[in-house]
């Protein structure tokens, strides 16, 4: 999904509502086409600004998050928890939280606008260094814990990793690619650093630097929908939190 849904949305709605206002006080139709596009105006207005402002869903579609979400999760983004943002033009009008060391966070990257989810790992002014699929964050490593019984293939390994007290599960491969075997970074202001969950098959921070705050979308809050095929019948059973 990418920017440009929202921005047909928002034309769809304002030429809805435009054929409101004239069928309100010029045309007076109760029926007919002026009626028929100025009857949407109000679901669509609807709809705009619960996805604007409140809750907007999403659906995975890639790896770089395994194992916190999977291709085919349905997940629902929190648009206010960072913020009040005008839509299309991104551009924020009321103040909130700032996002927080692992957030699981949806957002522009800096050099494209599609829509990216991955986990915030460095806040302003933080050094990231991540050595041999380890993670440092100013100086202090990030402990990790094997996650036994859980074998996604014979060269990855599942753990959970505590970033400074928020817990969440990780993959990364035994012998760490490119991206994890020595890299440091320090997040500048007004930024955050962004990395997968599935560590070694990620494009993240380490690839295209940084996220500026502007370029924040919301943050995920819950997974409610599992469907990763046409075909393939939906399922519930990874509804829940996401964490």
């Amino acid at each position: 999904m990418d920017l440009n849904f929202e921005l047909i949305l928002t034309v769809i709605f304002l030429v809805s509502a435009l054929f409101w206002l004239l069928n309100k006080f010029v045309v007076r139709q109760t029926e007919g086409a002026v009626e028929f596009v100025a009857s949407l105006a109000p679901v669509l207005g609807v709809v705009l600004v619960l996805r604007s402002f409140v809750v907007e869903p999403f659906q995975i579609p890639s790896s770089s998050m395994v194992p916190t979400l999977k291709v085919g999760d349905f997940i629902l983004v929190n648009k206010w928890t960072y913020g009040i943002r005008l839509p299309v033009l991104r551009t924020k009008v009321i103040e909130l939280n700032s996002p927080e060391r692992g957030d699981v966070m949806v957002f522009f990257p800096p050099h494209e606008e599609r829509y990216f989810i991955k986990r915030v790992i460095g806040l302003p002014g933080d050094e990231i260094h991540v050595l041999d699929g380890v993670l440092y964050i100013n100086g202090d490593k990030m402990s990790q814990k094997v996650l036994h019984g859980e074998t996604p293939s014979p060269r990855s390994v599942v753990m959970t990793e505590d970033l400074d007290g928020v817990e969440h599960a990780m993959q990364r491969r035994i012998l760490p690619t490119r991206l994890s075997q020595n890299y440091t970074a320090v997040v500048p202001q007004g930024h955050y650093f962004m990395m997968g969950d599935n560590r070694d098959n990620s494009s993240d921070s380490r690839v295209w630097g940084p996220v500026p705050e502007e370029r924040i979308v919301g943050k995920a809050f819950a997974r409610w929908m599992f469907w990763d095929k046409f075909l393939s019948m939906p399922s519930f059973e990874r509804a829940g939190s996401i964490d």
